[in-house]
């Protein structure tokens, strides 16, 4: 005790002890907050379709900030649901395609937000439909014709399948193949195919390559209302003449067709720092897709599969923290740290230091109560003899002990009552002897 005593005057001791503590507070600081990674891995799709594009437009915004995103490419949705719920794939966010996921086989992922609307294109040969028009608006009409409905792990797969089974069609009612988009468009152009579905947002870069295949066209879905009533994360999107392409006349007439939601998809313990960054990141992106949404209606937590993360939702609802608005990045994630930590001590401490003058005058109290005792024993053995010298030793003893209690200004009367009671018994025991 008298060691640490002298230390509190010892300008060294308190360096180091200043450092001692803060490097134990950054110890608790890292351990229960941790810092969010400054390198991530995202799975999208092809090179060719729009969730690669956005990955790739994502990494350039986020790379600004000091966080690398490699961005993976994949088959589709149901590889990035499974990339994502594989522990050791590296896999941190990936696009889904609304619709698709069987949330049960999923319980620990969440939505960061909708992105864009993807709209399901079905493109179709005019010629194998002569007998209606040259028109295909309703799907009953692709009994027994070739149609590619996506490759396996695709969103598209999915959704086509939907789409057949509520509308009455079987498998086997279809000469179905399941490709990749560009072998569907390279059958497509060759004849060997009649119709191709595909679900990709109208700013994807695969839509430009079905606009110099001769005589297709872009079917309109005359039951859309019914089919978005039956499939409820579907919404219905009108696409005007020329949306896609003005040159290519691309549709070559007002079409309406279903579109379910491109979602970023995490972990639920995803760090709530990338949930803002991400989605501060997205919104400058999206402003450039408005072909079939209006500016500013994507981020959304609308259309969802998964349950929004809280802090998606927040960011959403009432935009960036005050320290991520106002602050770089990094020093944003270390201050919200830092009051994550400090915030939840001052509420235990706080209340602690209210506390301490009570304990403190119980303590003296005590000191104080405990010679009062002492000095009840003296007085009641002060006419014995044979306890002279005993008496005035266990007198002395008391003495020093309350010359050394140190009190503050408030309990000074307290002990100089004591030193007086002290002083009294010292004088009975003087005339007794």
């Amino acid at each position: 005790m008298n060691f640490i005593k002298r230390q509190i005057y010892n300008p060294i001791a308190l360096v180091v002890s200043f450092f001692a503590l803060l490097i134990i507070f950054f110890a608790v600081l890292w351990i229960l907050v941790p810092p969010p990674p400054k390198s991530i891995e995202m799975a999208t799709g092809f090179p060719t379709g729009l969730y690669y594009q956005f990955g790739e437009r994502l990494k350039t915004e986020i790379a600004k900030e000091g966080v690398d995103l490699n961005v993976r490419s994949t088959g589709g949705t149901l590889d990035n649901l499974a990339l994502l719920n594989d522990p050791k794939s590296g896999i941190d966010f990936a696009m889904v395609q609304g619709g698709v996921a069987n949330l049960n086989e999923y319980p620990k992922l969440v939505s960061i937000a909708g992105m864009f609307y993807e709209p399901i294109w079905v493109w179709y040969r005019d010629a194998a439909f002569k007998t209606d028009g040259g028109q295909l608006t309703i799907l009953k009409q692709l009994k027994g014709k070739r149609v590619s409905i996506g490759n396996e792990g695709s969103g598209t797969l999915v959704l086509a399948k939907d789409l057949l089974r509520v509308s009455g069609i079987s498998e086997n009612e279809i000469k179905l193949e399941k490709l990749k988009p560009d072998d569907a468009i390279e059958k497509l152009n060759n004849g060997q195919l009649d119709a191709v579905f595909i679900v990709a947002a109208a700013e994807a870069p695969i839509l430009h390559k079905f606009y110099s295949v001769p005589g297709i066209r872009l079917m309109s879905f005359d039951q859309a209302d019914a089919y978005t009533r039956n499939l409820t994360y579907l919404s219905k999107v009108i696409v005007p003449r020329g949306l896609l392409s003005i040159e290519f006349d691309q549709p070559r007439q007002d079409i309406q067709v279903m579109a379910p939601t491109a979602t970023l998809v995490a972990h639920d313990n995803v760090s709530p720092a990338l949930v803002s960054l991400l989605l501060g990141a997205s919104y400058d992106i999206l402003k450039t897709y408005s072909r079939l949404q209006k500016v500013g209606e994507f981020p959304s937590s609308s259309g969802l599969d998964f349950p929004l993360h809280v802090d998606a939702e927040i960011y959403l609802k009432d935009g960036p923290s005050f320290l991520h608005r106002h602050l770089p990045f990094w020093t944003a994630v270390w201050a919200g740290r830092f009051v994550k930590i400090v915030i939840p001590l001052l509420v235990i401490l706080i209340p602690l230091f209210t506390y301490i003058p009570s304990t403190k005058n119980f303590f003296l109290r005590l000191k104080l109560a405990q010679v009062y005792e002492e000095l009840k024993v003296i007085e009641k053995n002060a006419q014995n003899p044979a306890l002279k010298e005993k008496n005035f030793k266990d007198l002395e003893d008391i003495e020093r002990r309350v010359g050394n209690i140190k009190v503050s200004m408030l309990d000074a009367k307290e002990l100089y009552d004591l030193k007086g009671h002290v002083g009294e018994v010292r004088h009975r025991l003087n005339l007794v002897h």
